[in-house]
């Protein structure tokens, strides 16, 4: 588990927005109302509030900053040099002190001047007293204004560092430049370093992961170190330097046996003495890279007994971590990154060194006798010379031997489809588990879709018999109509019916002409009224001759068509028909009408009263009144939420811009802020 998270760390914020974060602060949550009038001791709480409160935040801020930054001297060693190494020690120490200098300055500010807030004897005296306490505490933020620019520069760089736990098991990749150190780590964890065909690709720490015997393994890629002075090496060799020197890990020294890198093995040989103190007490393995490029047996002489040498010490190792000399084998590795040749097993000796020396760590420390008292293992040993061996039923020996000769017999799609050709050749055959009737059936073609019809729709056992039936009944009706056709000449009519047939003849034969005129001279005939018609073609004496030719009595038509015509235009009070008797049936006031009269009467106010809302009229598609009703309502109901806001229609998405006076002017009190 990672112990140190510097990616929590609060943002600094420079001089100038330290102060207005305050003092914006300061105004929002503490009373800004005062008078003249008020109490001396009212006023003096007043600006006394003032102060303390501007204290208190300064001290909880620059506090924060103080605790969140880690201190050097309480953390991992690793990261102590680390942090060393990246921003000085020295500069990192000098900022935090100044901050917390001005911490204690500011808390003495405050405390001088609210004593003299206690003297005050006016409201001018108190107000000068508090802008001079808030001033000459703004004046000391502005003075640390740079320690807070270098503290936040050092926060953003330690949120980008990679998050490395110096206690877990740890493989540490290390070597001159470009000898392929990034491309291994890709090759073993998800890590994605970038690789470059020029020296000092890598400038930083780079973390990946990779698992070994289900444990979690962490790798770290450093960068190049080259062999000079430990004085003259820069802030990128250094890092690795400080992983080499703090972290207990496996320590995988690459060497690049083909001189592409642009350094010989002399150089790299060189390397490796000049910080083999750095190895003491951990697992070392030598890699000799790109081998690709150059087989390790086919180096010269020279370069050979230096990897002898170096091969030597890195046994020395084994022997100091009690191992046996000769276990040498996994002391000097060959791989190549390019063709992948070795890396697995690289990883896997590098794992399995490292898993070795931290259990014999754990078996010599004192807690292991604490462990070791509440554990007691059980070795049975033998009591005679009798071989005992298992006893297996005969019945389960049977059915294992009958299930293995199952499979050995049974072949599967799988193995006909090997045995056919493979993929893409052979063809399963899905019909050959059908179970019909007679297995000849399996093989016969049955087309699915013919003339556009699905056959299977049309499949019937009883077919034959119905196509039968189908033929015999169409028979008959053929014969039928043989026998039945007839035309209409009159010969078997009687003579009125013969005359009622000329009539319609003559009839159709008219309409069929004048149908023909219209449509001859339709664009040029003009359209004229009914009442400016020369024929007189729409008049009820015309309908009332036709109605009478035809043996109707026409009188109720002529009556009803005049009676709806007089009722458009309005029609005159009728005379009583008392009036023609005399004048002496105009005094009487109660005289009740005549039923006739009563009826027209009512006819005509029916009529001119408007239709109620629920009556449904034809074609509006509702069955009854009661469904118009409901109908009524859901639509009102609908148009109720846009009524109450005021909606000129549905198509109305004006948003006003609305500015209640209780939000938007004033001073905020106390309290939750987020409704604005």
């Amino acid at each position: 588990m990672v112990q140190y998270n510097f990616k929590k760390i609060t943002v600094v914020p420079n001089g100038k927005d330290f102060v207005d974060i305050i003092l914006s602060r300061t105004q929002r949550q503490t009373p800004t109302v005062v008078h003249k009038g008020y109490a001396i001791s009212r006023l003096r709480q007043f600006y006394m509030r003032k102060v303390k409160y501007t204290q208190q935040n300064f001290h909880d801020k620059l506090s924060t900053i103080i605790d969140e930054f880690p201190r050097l001297d309480d953390i991992h060693p690793f990261y102590g040099d680390l942090l060393h190494v990246l921003y000085n020690k020295d500069h990192y120490k000098l900022a935090l002190g100044q901050i917390n200098t001005a911490r204690n300055l500011i808390g003495k500010i405050a405390k001088d001047y609210v004593k003299l807030l206690k003297y005050g004897d006016s409201l001018y005296r108190c107000k000068c007293l508090k802008v001079a306490a808030l001033g000459r505490m703004c004046t000391v933020i502005k003075r640390i204004g740079p320690s807070l620019a270098y503290l936040e520069q050092v926060r953003q760089h330690m949120a980008r560092l990679p998050s490395i736990d110096p206690n877990t098991r740890t493989i540490l990749i290390c070597g001159y430049p470009n000898v392929g150190k990034s491309s291994f780590i890709n090759k073993i964890t998800r890590a994605d370093v970038d690789v470059q065909p020029y020296a000092f690709t890598t400038k930083s720490l780079f973390v990946g992961h990779t698992d070994y015997k289900y444990l979690r393994y962490q790798v770290i890629d450093t960068p190049g170190i080259l062999d000079r002075p430990f004085e003259d090496r820069n802030i990128i060799e250094m890092c690795s330097i400080t992983a080499l020197a703090h972290l207990r890990a496996a320590i995988l020294f690459f060497l690049d046996i083909s001189g592409s890198c642009g350094y010989s093995i002399a150089q790299q040989a060189a390397l490796f003495h000049s910080i083999k103190s750095l190895f003491m007490n951990k697992p070392l393995i030598i890699v000799c890279n790109k081998t690709d490029l150059q087989p390790l047996e086919g180096i010269s002489e020279e370069d050979m007994k230096l990897v002898i040498e170096m091969k030597s010490e890195a046994l020395k190792t084994v022997i100091g971590q009690g191992g046996e000399a000769t276990s040498d084998d996994s002391v000097l590795l060959t791989m190549s990154t390019l063709t992948e040749e070795g890396v697995i097993s690289v990883k896997n000796a590098a794992c399995e060194r490292l898993l070795n020396q931290r259990v014999e760590v754990k078996m010599k420390s004192k807690k292991i006798n604490d462990c070791l008292n509440r554990f007691h293992v059980a070795i049975p040993k033998q009591r005679d010379q009798k071989e005992r061996p298992p006893c297996i039923p005969q019945a389960v020996l049977e059915a294992k031997a009958k299930e293995a000769a199952e499979k050995e017999k049974r072949k599967t799609e799988k193995d006909l489809e090997n045995a056919n050709g493979g993929a893409g050749v052979y063809s399963m055959n899905l019909r050959k588990h059908y179970i019909l009737a007679n297995d000849e059936w399996k093989e016969d073609i049955l087309p699915e879709i013919l003339d556009g019809h699905n056959v299977y729709d049309f499949i019937d056992p009883d077919i034959l018999q119905r196509v039968e039936e189908l033929e015999r009944e169409e028979g008959i009706r053929q014969a039928e109509e043989e026998n039945g056709e007839f035309e209409i000449d009159g010969a078997e009519l009687t003579p009125e019916q013969q005359a009622a047939l000329a009539e319609i003849r003559k009839k159709k034969s008219l309409l069929i002409q004048q149908h023909r005129i219209k449509k001859s001279n339709a664009e040029s005939r003009p359209t004229v009224p009914r009442k400016f018609d020369k024929d007189k073609k729409f008049t009820s004496e015309r309908m009332g001759r036709q109605l009478s030719s035809l043996g109707l009595d026409p009188s109720l038509a002529i009556q009803r068509m005049r009676s709806r015509s007089v009722s458009r235009r309005g029609r005159k009070r009728d005379r009583s028909p008392e009036g023609a008797d005399g004048g002496d049936s105009m005094d009487v006031d109660g005289d009740t009408p005549g039923k006739k009269q009563r009826l027209s009467r009512s006819r005509s106010r029916s009529r001119s009263v408007s239709r109620p809302p629920h009556e449904v009229v034809p074609g509006e598609g509702l069955k009854n009144s009661a469904q118009k009703i409901k109908a009524i309502k859901l639509a009102k109901k609908s148009v109720m939420k846009r009524n109450k806001q005021a909606r000129r229609g549905e198509a109305d998405r004006v948003i006003p811009t609305l500015k209640p006076k209780h939000l938007f002017s004033g001073k905020r009190s106390t309290g939750k802020t987020d409704r604005r």
